[in-house]
């Protein structure tokens, strides 16, 4: 595979453009359907359309070599869709004709970034390389089969102030649908942990792991090319989804978010960030002060608005700029419960259950 972007691709793009801090070197520039688009040296960047809001996905190829030959290492894949499929058939049937993927890295659980990494793994005998919290938390689900949503979950969100008709919508759509999505993963799979390095076409990318929209997000981080691969960890125009879930009731999602603020602002500010959704841009700090005070400036609006006590759906208005409808209710409350309990954390809240609904109050 080659060394280098191809220049004549890449001076087709226009003058960089800057919003809120951020350059974006590409301008209004992105893959066309079915094409792969250089990006920086042995990068393309191939995206691809999902159902709902977040309307497309970033996926990323990097030009790699193992036993068998060149080939390139392929980070996410898009949801298990026919709109998904076809994209992929049409690259390898026309630019990427003839080039293996070497190996399947997943950045995190979500179907949207590994709905077809199974697919991947069986068409190029590609080993499967994720942390191991994505992939156990991916491998559970799928094989959670049950079609009726369990009665805790019904409880779960009865606690979080959800009426009948509401409960009667998210049933209907029933409760498998992870698995519907995302095609089954291999039974094994290669282990990546923070500080680990991977080497990717002669290139050393350090994993970074971050945490708070997914249990074990890895993002990599090439320090000789200032490139850093940030799947959802970070985005440049929205914050990922930060929930408190069912399965972790008491756990702290947006603390681990902080932490991981942290963490990444370890690294260089000038690195080229290829996101899971949006463009790829400059300006890492800025961003990730942006994402750190707009989650610091809800949870202090969320603690006055708290001083009568409220459910979680209560506290929507405080936290999203935005009505929330149906298909968005499970996310909003999710987003609702974290910063809550976080609230909670810090001994600024306190709650009580009252006929099996959860009621928050400043402390």
């Amino acid at each position: 595979m080659s060394d280098a972007p191809d220049a004549a691709l890449l001076e087709q793009a226009p003058e960089p453009t800057t919003h809120k801090g951020l350059v974006y070197p590409f301008g209004g520039r992105e893959p066309a359907p079915g094409t792969a688009m250089p990006v920086a040296a042995g990068i393309r960047w191939v995206r691809l359309h999902i159902p709902g809001p977040l309307r497309h996905v970033n996926c990323w190829l990097l030009d790699d070599t193992d036993p068998r030959g060149d080939g390139v290492a392929l980070i996410d894949t898009g949801m298990n869709t026919t709109d998904a499929r076809d994209a992929w058939k049409t690259l390898w049937r026309g630019e990427l004709s003839g080039v293996r993927v070497t190996r399947m890295i997943g950045t995190h659980f979500h179907p949207d970034h590994i709905g077809l990494a199974g697919w991947m793994c069986d068409r190029h005998a590609a080993p499967l390389v994720m942390t191991r919290g994505e992939w156990l938390t991916a491998r559970m689900l799928i094989a959670d089969a049950r079609d009726a949503v369990p009665e805790e979950m019904l409880a779960f969100w009865r606690g979080a102030g959800w009426d009948e008709a509401q409960i009667a919508h998210a049933e209907a759509r029933g409760w498998a649908g992870f698995r519907r999505i995302v095609t089954p993963l291999p039974l094994g799979y290669t282990r990546i942990a923070h500080g680990d390095t991977l080497t990717i076409g002669g290139v050393a990318w350090q994993v970074v792991v971050g945490s708070g929209h997914s249990p074990e997000h890895a993002c990599l981080y090439d320090p000789i090319g200032k490139v850093l691969i940030a799947g959802d960890q970070v985005l440049p125009r929205i914050s990922p989804n930060v929930s408190l879930g069912v399965t972790e009731p008491e756990a702290d999602p947006l603390g681990e978010w902080f932490e991981s603020i942290a963490r990444l602002r370890q690294l260089p500010d000038d690195l080229l960030v290829l996101p899971g959704h949006g463009d790829p841009f400059t300006g890492l700090h800025p961003r990730l002060d942006a994402m750190d005070r707009e989650h610091r400036e809800r949870l202090d609006e969320l603690h006055a608005f708290l001083a009568e006590p409220r459910r979680a759906i209560d506290c929507f208005g405080r936290l999203f700029r935005r009505a929330i409808g149906p298909d968005m209710l499970g996310m909003a409350t999710g987003e609702a419960l974290a910063h809550l309990r976080r609230l909670e954390v810090e001994r600024r809240a306190v709650h009580e259950t009252i006929d099996g609904v959860r009621w928050y109050r400043a402390a």
